[in-house]
């Protein structure tokens, strides 16, 4: 059996279980002609148990205008607003603090968030989640 020849890869961050086909989605895949509802229905299937979160999808779309995707985890500004219970961060990270991350917090972060990053290095992810939440304007102790 021939592979499939990819189109194009789209990534997407969608609310987990409630997605609809409102943009951004129905733009995005709507241009490559593949069946918005049908992934609309298997997205919000395959991410009903994590509702009240967002969600990337990265959805590999074939020359046939048919796809598969994939689900990652939370972007890591999300997890770090959900720990401290807050909407978002700070509008001047620089001078104004949107809240307080103990090493816990990140250390737990960094370790959910662990599979998706581009290291091995638990270090190295604390690392990114303490730059992540500075550039949020929330300070790390």
């Amino acid at each position: 059996m021939a592979t499939k020849k990819v189109k194009t890869i789209v990534k997407l961050n969608l609310p987990a279980a409630v997605a609809t086909p409102a943009p951004p989605v129905g733009p995005a895949l709507g241009q490559h002609g593949i069946a918005i509802m049908e992934f609309i229905k298997a997205y919000n299937d395959r991410t009903s148990k994590l509702k009240g979160q967002i969600i990337p999808a990265v959805i590999t779309i074939f020359e046939d205008r048919t796809f598969s995707f994939i689900t990652k985890l939370p972007p890591v500004a999300a997890l770090i607003k959900k720990a401290l219970s807050i909407d978002k961060g700070s509008g001047t990270p620089s001078r104004a603090s949107a809240g307080k991350l103990t090493k816990v917090q990140v250390e737990t972060i960094a370790k959910e968030k662990l599979a998706d990053l581009n290291t091995d290095d638990i270090e190295q992810a604390k690392k990114i989640v303490a730059g992540t939440a500075r550039s949020m304007g929330i300070q790390v102790e």
